[in-house]
């Protein structure tokens, strides 16, 4: 079984009142693994730092996603590895356990500026967890935690084929509601409007009040709204209520890649995250394939009934996910220790830098908009992977132009179509942890410090290929190929470059923009969330009159060469990455 590697920080009993002579029998016989801060360094302590391997896979230089970053107040406290660190005693003193905000500037936390906030700070213990914890998530079972992963996974599956599955039947809604093709589509953008929205109010409420109730409120709510979307007596009624499904949906969309790195140390996930990583956009794909059949067969409310019933499955197996935030478990311990032992001095990092709500709201929705102005690196990679999500829902609408239009194939065979992106996916999952594994390797030549530009070959290989699905699909399409035999087998294939190139694409952006941002993962990963959402939810509007007035052709090869003017952008950073990161206040060093 995959171990990682934690600190283990081993406090003597009589740490707080050792002798000079101790001092002494250290330094004469020195423990191999072993750090004593000197009475210089540490005042009138001894305290003893031990690195036990006891999680071979943890990597301490890379971003820990399982610290708060949106409701601590981290100019007070700065980091901490409290909810990575394991002791002999369940504790570490607070004053050893803070660091500096990982930036180009170096900022030292107020807590330990000031002198006599520091000295305050030296009589506090921080919880954290002990050697073979049991309460640990990332000490149980490992079939247990791959059950918690496909959880996830299929969760983030479900709400976004939700968003994509009434696309099955469009026509029936629009001859109901009287409206026109552009209004139908907004049951698809809202929906994803409210993916953009949710995860600003869900992120910092998961850290608050632990992951499980977000896990579960939101959802079942997202649940009931499908029964006002089944049975609208109008069109206005829909769409309201398809934007609240997406706004309780993302729940998961938020959740999911916190839980996973919860259970499993930030070396060893490389199969888990890809999984994460692919679910977003293989889950729109099954929603045409199921919606074509329901929505031909007994109509388009039973699209939204099934998709009421899939949700209700999910869900209840969300329910059976426990807490895995170590914040809010090493919360709940010191409370309960604090209670039992009447020591008030026992803590978390969380308790004792708390952020204010006005210091929440910032870090949740003014940072961002702040980062997208000021940091180059987000921007560029936000814009890329907003083009490749918005890029997939355009296939929702582009392909029922060249296959039910052109080809006069029924819903059913349209939605079937999207089977050869859905093996593009599937490719991509097996390929992303053999990337990971070379950045690990690369991290290990360079002494286990990785640049984050390490992450980016992986972008640089799946960059090209979505250009090239996108100039298949429009010039294999009628008028230049048309239909007749097995034509269709070139613009059905196109969708397997496409599903490959997007989710690798998406799997190496992400991770480089938490290498990059380590300090302000909260707020960069919100950043790139808003600006997703937008272009998701911005395609459906106009892709079907583009088809109509361009042709199949130039409208694809359009999208083509936009993409394709995206792609020295993975090798500029990889070049001048480093320097760009050196004028940011916020970047990595």
């Amino acid at each position: 079984m995959p171990h990682s590697e934690t600190s283990t920080i081993a406090i003597p009993d009589e740490a707080h009142a050792a002798s000079h002579h101790k001092h002494e029998k250290h330094a004469e016989e020195p423990r191999p693994g072993h750090i004593t801060f000197t009475d210089s360094t540490r005042g009138d302590r001894d305290l003893t730092l031990t690195r036990t391997r006891t999680h071979e896979s943890h990597n301490d230089n890379r971003p820990d996603l399982s610290f708060p970053f949106g409701t601590t107040d981290l100019a007070r406290g700065g980091f901490t590895d409290e909810y990575r660190a394991i002791s002999e005693t369940g504790f570490m003193p607070a004053d050893l356990a803070l660091r500096p905000v990982p930036s180009h500037v170096y900022r030292l936390p107020q807590a330990l500026a000031d002198p006599e906030k520091a000295r305050e700070l030296k009589q506090m213990k921080l919880v954290t967890w002990k050697e073979n914890d049991p309460e640990d998530p990332r000490n149980w079972s490992t079939l247990y935690r791959w059950y918690i992963t496909a959880v996830c996974a299929i969760a983030v599956v479900q709400v976004a084929f939700a968003s994509a599955v009434i696309t099955g039947d469009f026509r029936d809604i629009e001859h109901e509601f009287h409206v026109g093709e552009v209004v139908t589509a907004l049951s698809v953008s809202l929906m994803v409007v409210g993916f953009g929205i949710g995860p600003l109010a869900w992120s910092p409420l998961s850290e608050l009040y632990g992951r499980r109730p977000i896990w579960i409120i939101p959802s079942v709510i997202y649940v009931i709204f499908n029964i006002p979307c089944a049975v609208a007596k109008n069109i206005q009624t829909l769409l309201i209520c398809r934007f609240f499904c997406g706004i309780f949906a993302s729940a998961p969309l938020t959740l999911a890649g916190g839980t996973i790195s919860d259970v499993w140390d930030n070396n060893e996930r490389g199969l888990a995250i890809a999984l994460f990583a692919a679910a977003p956009y293989g889950g729109p794909v099954l929603g045409p394939i199921v919606g074509g059949f329901v929505g031909e067969t007994v109509g388009w409310r039973w699209i939204l009934w099934v998709n009421m019933i899939f949700a209700g499955v999910v869900t209840a197996f969300t329910m059976t996910i426990p807490e895995t935030f170590a914040p809010v478990l090493l919360r709940k311990r010191a409370q309960m220790l604090r209670e039992t032992t009447g020591d008030t001095t026992i803590t978390t990092e969380q308790e004792l830098f708390k952020a204010s709500l006005t210091q929440i709201i910032t870090e949740t929705l003014l940072r961002p908009f702040q980062m997208i102005v000021t940091e180059p690196i987000l921007l560029l990679m936000s814009m890329y992977i907003a083009l490749i999500y918005g890029l997939l829902y355009a296939f929702f609408f582009s392909y029922p132009v060249v296959f039910g239009e052109n080809y006069a194939w029924n819903d059913g065979m349209v939605g079937v179509t999207f089977c050869s992106v859905l093996i593009g996916v599937a490719l991509a999952i097996f390929v992303t942890p053999r990337i990971e594994r070379d950045y690990l390797r690369r991290a290990a030549e360079k002494g286990g410090r990785a640049d984050p530009e390490d992450r980016l070959p992986g972008m640089m290989i799946g960059c090209w290929f979505v250009p090239i699905s996108l100039f298949i699909f429009g010039w294999t399409s009628p008028p230049a190929v048309m239909p007749g035999g097995g034509n269709w087998v070139g613009p059905v294939s196109s969708g397997i470059p496409f599903g490959f190139g997007m989710v690798i694409i998406y799997f190496s952006a992400n991770a480089y923009l938490i290498d990059a941002f380590p300090g302000y993962v909260a707020s960069a990963l919100a950043a790139k969330t808003v600006i997703r959402s937008g272009s998701g939810a911005a395609m459906p509007l106009f892709i079907t009159a583009m088809y109509h007035n361009l042709g199949n052709g130039w409208a694809a090869s359009t999208w083509a060469f936009i993409s394709a003017a995206m792609i020295p952008i993975p090798f500029l950073f990889y070049r001048y990455g480093r320097a760009i990161r050196a004028r940011s206040k916020r970047a990595a060093a």
